[in-house]
């Protein structure tokens, strides 16, 4: 019997994207910076992040705030459940 993930209600894809766009990036671009730091991360994997449809991992998160240039608590705000 196949399990089935359940996902996350909450999601930080919408910051995710507010920050890409503010640095004025890319997907292609911050998968690119994901695999310059030995993260193996393809363009389509970083959108299902913004799309709330991947589990970020913790090494991910971290990257993704140096990326962005922020505090990786930003990327929880505003969480809507």
């Amino acid at each position: 019997m196949e399990q089935k993930i359940k996902q996350d209600s909450l999601s930080i894809g919408k910051n995710l994207r507010k920050y890409r766009l503010r640095q004025d990036m890319t997907q292609e671009q911050v998968a690119a910076q994901l695999q310059v730091k030995g993260l193996n991360v393809s363009r389509s994997t970083y959108s299902a992040m913004e799309n709330g449809r991947y589990s970020i991992r913790v090494e991910e998160l971290v990257a993704l705030a140096e990326i962005f240039q922020v505090d990786y608590n930003a990327l929880f705000e505003n969480l809507d459940k």
